[in-house]
């Protein structure tokens, strides 16, 4: 039988059995409504809290209350983009963000254009790692927010948000991270780091997909993009999905105590599959930070040949990974970030991502440094870009 080995955790991780057993009862046993005022509704409401607090916890939020959860990732991106904003457009309407986000965050910021808003990209270096003197420069007096990621999820670079956030709060400025890729993966404290807008998502910590969180430092103006009962400070109408919810905070303890060892677990496979592929395979290259980066990402580029060609001939051998972000995957273009760090449309077209998780061990590592040197050369050798001394 074929060995089955996934290492596409950043497009989806398997929800944590731990997980599971915690949002069970609230599907058909603890079913009350957070905003009901009867008893049923005050252990929803409990629970609920629980799992805010659980949230603030992970990320050292000084209030559980600065916790408002969220469908997810992209809409608490939208809901921090938007929400500063249209709440503080009388202050300025100048936006500052970096040519490597997340897509939610830059469709966010152009459709904030549409509206009058000025946005200013600034660019990263050839590790992905943001200018902190261009972001510098890039602040002007009518600057409501800068926005800036914690880690790049498809080339794993961490970014200096302690040192961004120190330039954007003496700039009178706030300051948003996309921290999707980071949380659960590596500590993050909120106060210490000056950020004042922090976006998560649960199954980017082996919680359930669909539900996400924003932290919103208090003092922080914004306002709400979708109105309704009030739930959530007033600032995220709907019916809080109970079940997903104490998910995610059961997910954030879990992450919050075990997080340092299983970290350095995968920094060790990390490093060995790098070393593996760059040693083994010529014309390949690391995608990204060497050591700035998450400690389960690797994005390499092997010169002469398609991403997409090798992820389907990897899947045939049972190896899942992917081109980049699956948010973008349905597009033929190359990677946006990866042309921002300086790549060829021919070299982007040419990088693999492959993200560890809980599930993998040596042995997966093992499979695939022994599978990938064969399926690079068989896809080379029948390409014409690739120089005969390659194909031998």
């Amino acid at each position: 039988m074929i060995r089955r080995v996934y290492m596409d955790y950043t497009a989806g991780m398997p929800v944590d059995q731990r997980v599971i057993e915690a949002m069970l009862p609230y599907f058909s046993q603890n079913y009350g409504n957070p905003s009901s005022i009867h008893s049923w509704g005050n252990e929803a409401r409990k629970a609920l809290e629980e799992a805010r607090a659980r949230v603030a916890a992970l990320v050292g939020a000084k209030k559980s209350e600065e916790v408002l959860f969220t469908s997810g990732g992209t809409e608490s991106n939208n809901l921090a983009i938007k929400g500063v904003a249209y709440r503080n457009k009388d202050k300025g309407n100048h936006i500052v963000t970096t040519t490597i986000e997340h897509m939610s965050v830059m469709n966010a910021c152009k459709h904030l254009t549409k509206q009058g808003f000025n946005v200013t990209y600034v660019p990263v270096d050839k590790h992905g790692v943001v200018e902190v003197p261009s972001l510098e420069k890039a602040i002007t007096d009518k600057t409501i927010l800068v926005s800036v990621m914690y880690a790049n999820g498809e080339i794993g670079t961490i970014q200096p948000i302690k040192e961004i956030g120190e330039i954007v709060h003496k700039r009178k400025a706030f300051l948003h991270v996309d921290a999707v890729a980071a949380v659960g993966h590596m500590p993050i404290t909120v106060e210490e780091e000056n950020i004042d807008l922090l976006s998560i998502s649960s199954n980017d910590m082996y919680g359930p997909k669909g539900v996400g969180a924003l932290y919103v430092k208090t003092g922080t103006r914004i306002e709400p993009i979708i109105h309704g009962g009030g739930q959530e400070r007033g600032l995220r109408s709907g019916t809080e999905n109970l079940p997903a919810v104490v998910g995610m905070g059961k997910a954030a303890e879990i992450a919050k105590a075990e997080m340092k060892v299983e970290g350095q677990r995968l920094v060790r496979l990390r490093d060995k599959f790098i070393k593996g592929v760059l040693q083994t395979i010529p014309s390949s290259y690391l995608n990204g930070h060497p050591t700035q980066r998450l400690p389960n990402n690797i994005n390499v580029r092997f010169s002469y040949i398609e991403g997409e060609s090798l992820i389907l001939s990897l899947d045939m051998l049972g190896i899942a990974c992917s081109s980049g972000s699956a948010c973008t995957s349905k597009t033929l273009e190359p990677s946006h970030v990866l042309l921002a760090i300086g790549l060829k449309h021919e070299e982007a077209h040419g990088s693999l991502l492959f993200t560890l998780g809980k599930q993998n061990n040596e042995e997966d590592v093992d499979y695939v440094l022994s599978a990938l040197p064969d399926v690079v050369k068989r896809l080379r050798a029948i390409s014409p870009l690739t120089p005969k001394e390659l194909t031998q």
